[in-house]
């Protein structure tokens, strides 16, 4: 096996590395109001539970701290300009759905829009808030997943820091190779 040379590098650049997975657009709704925030900080913490970083000077921060629900979309490649136009937009204004060409859809589980145009969409309930104030750390439980019928790997978007992305590429399976209880 290669060994790699190495350097010692920028504590705030490893995520660059470490991004936890796709791109994902989370929307929210709170009283007469919905908002949209890209996100790349989530990770899966049990089969429907999942960790997401929101920070507290984002909009939807509070939106979703008092509704305790949301919508994590999943977009594709070809929402690659509507990811980087929702992540410059900051607050209650523009309209999101609006300045994007998004189009909403209710959900059958919780009060936040689904986003049509998106791969996938996660409806989720927050149900751990104690690492909220400490570490902007929601817990969510999906409660109604809609996912596309194909094709069956979407081409994500994957952030890797200073304004890099990464686009998912070539899947290789070695399904063969794992322990069936490890699948």
């Amino acid at each position: 096996m290669k060994q790699f040379r190495k350097r010692d590098f920028p504590l705030d650049s490893i995520r660059r590395f470490l991004e936890p997975g796709p791109i994902v657009l989370v929307s929210s709704a709170w009283k007469d109001e919905t908002n949209i925030m890209t996100m790349g900080w989530h990770m899966m913490m049990d089969y429907s539970l999942v960790g997401c970083f929101i920070w507290d000077q984002n909009h939807s921060f509070d939106m979703i701290r008092r509704s305790r629900q949301c919508v994590i979309n999943l977009p594709t490649y070809d929402l690659a300009n509507a990811v980087i136009g929702v992540g410059n937009s900051h607050g209650p204004k523009p309209d999101k759905f609006e300045a994007f060409g998004l189009t909403a859809v209710e959900g059958s589980k919780v009060k936040a829009p689904l986003i049509a145009e998106c791969y996938a969409n996660f409806e989720c309930k927050l149900i751990d808030t104690t690492l909220i104030n400490k570490y902007s750390l929601f817990i969510f439980e999906v409660v109604k997943a809609h996912v596309a019928t194909s094709p069956k790997y979407p081409t994500t978007v994957h952030y890797r820091g200073d304004g890099v992305f990464m686009i998912s590429g070539r899947n290789t399976s070695y399904r063969k190779r794992f322990k069936r209880a490890n699948l």
